[in-house]
């Protein structure tokens, strides 16, 4: 039986940025911006991100659109300190966030196949 995408350890940066809806150029913006997205790279030097990668990735993107806070207001938000509640909040949209996306990319896929 072959590998779904819920086995996969790691992702591309095209499947991420399908994922995510965002472009390649901003996610490798986002790895400079932020010292906690720090995705593998392969002997190629082609990124490898991981589930976690791209929960953080989420959270990123939902802080800029959804909260409207600059680049340094996300960095600082992602490095203070929370109450619990909050960051297991904040964790579990990313995480719905991520699941999504991935349904979209799944999806997509089923469409250019049978197309």
């Amino acid at each position: 039986m072959g590998k779904t995408d819920n086995d996969k350890r790691y992702y591309s940066i095209s499947e991420v940025a399908r994922m995510t809806g965002l472009q390649p150029y901003v996610l490798r913006y986002w790895e400079k911006e932020f010292s906690m997205l720090r995705p593998r790279k392969n002997r190629g030097g082609n990124r490898l991100y991981t589930t976690a990668d791209i929960e953080l990735i989420n959270r990123i993107n939902y802080l800029r659109k959804h909260e409207k806070l600059t680049i340094a207001g996300t960095r600082a938000r992602l490095t203070m300190r929370r109450g619990a509640e909050e960051k297991a909040a904040l964790q579990q949209k990313a995480r719905v966030k991520t699941i999504l996306g991935r349904l979209r990319k799944e999806v997509e896929d089923l469409l250019k196949h049978f197309s």
